[in-house]
């Protein structure tokens, strides 16, 4: 077997839910969904006030022959629309040669038989000869290209080539230009290098700990843009005023903003129990960078509650919409 085969585990966890149900008997479960009326009445004709119950989790293997990626992706994307299941996943990435594809499928048939409910199997495996080795009845494939193919190789008449990493190939050029984008985003992280903002093709500014360097390296890793990101200080705050760097370059700049309550959960992780945590000075830092982006017409995205992803692209759209 060559050293490319990889394998790893994660859990898909929900947080606790407290669930309240007509009988007046408050369960506190890790999953909505998984308590039936009958074993609710159950328990109230024995008088049980309370039970916890740790939910079933399904098994869920994602297969690919390159890095698996595209296969976690839309396995979740899927899965996350049964927010009353609860599952445990497993990548078996790279999967290049028969004998790969025959260990990945041993492993998941020997977990098979330790399970009640088949486990899903997600695959992105494009050559026939590999994708063979996971049909079964003990488990339910999901193949994710070939419902897709066949529908293209209808429509251009013409057999689809099924390699992987086509769609990630690029030239010299192009993977330079993302090397030198995230190379200024981390130079010019947090403050860093204002001098140097002529150069920027992106400026995210916000209060401290709004989820600013994140977002930049993402844009310069996918978006491949020269991201900058400048926090917001006190003196700029209390001066209600930018400085000429970012002055000179505005319309490369977006504002991020957070709810007070997540700015606080944030800082208190950090330097727990400081003023500079506190819910009275994050809600006032955010007033205070409120009122900078209207003085300067900057377009805001709101982090609070979206991904790094989410946030990201929400601020290349404020971008292009000025650009």
């Amino acid at each position: 077997m060559t050293n490319s085969f990889r394998a790893h585990k994660r859990s898909q966890s929900v947080p606790e839910i407290p669930v309240r149900v007509p009988v007046k008997v408050k369960l506190r479960v890790t999953q909505p969904g998984l308590v039936s009326t009958s074993f609710i009445l159950l328990f109230r004709k024995k008088g049980c006030k309370s039970v916890g119950m740790k939910p079933h989790s399904r098994k869920v293997y994602y297969i690919s022959g390159a890095t698996g990626l595209l296969a976690e992706d839309l396995g979740r994307a899927l899965l996350s629309q049964f927010p009353g299941q609860h599952f445990e996943t497993e990548s078996f990435a790279f999967i290049l040669t028969e004998e790969e594809a025959e260990t990945a499928r041993e492993k998941i048939l020997a977990a098979c038989r330790e399970e009640k409910e088949k486990p899903l199997v997600f695959s992105s495996l494009l050559r026939p000869e590999l994708a063979r080795h996971f049909v079964s009845r003990d488990f339910i494939l999901i193949p994710l290209y070939d419902q897709f193919l066949s529908i293209l190789e209808d429509l251009f008449h013409e057999k689809a080539v099924r390699r992987h990493g086509l769609a990630c190939t690029q030239d010299d050029n192009k993977i330079a230009h993302r090397v030198d984008a995230i190379h200024y985003s981390i130079s010019h992280d947090d403050g860093a290098g204002p001098n140097d903002y002529n150069a920027a093709e992106l400026i995210i500014i916000g209060v401290s700990r709004a989820g600013k360097t994140p977002v930049s390296i993402f844009l310069a890793t996918k978006m491949e843009l020269k991201t900058a990101n400048y926090p917001l200080v006190q003196q700029d705050l209390e001066q209600n005023r930018l400085s000429d760097d970012i002055v000179h370059n505005l319309r490369k700049v977006v504002g991020l903003t957070i709810s007070p309550k997540i700015l606080h959960r944030f800082r208190e992780k950090r330097f727990a129990n400081s003023r500079y945590a506190s819910y009275e000075t994050c809600k006032k830092e955010e007033e205070q960078a409120r009122k900078i982006f209207e003085k300067y017409s900057i377009p805001v995205v709101k982090s609070s509650g979206s991904s790094i992803e989410e946030t990201a692209m929400q601020v290349y759209l404020k971008f292009k919409a000025r650009n």
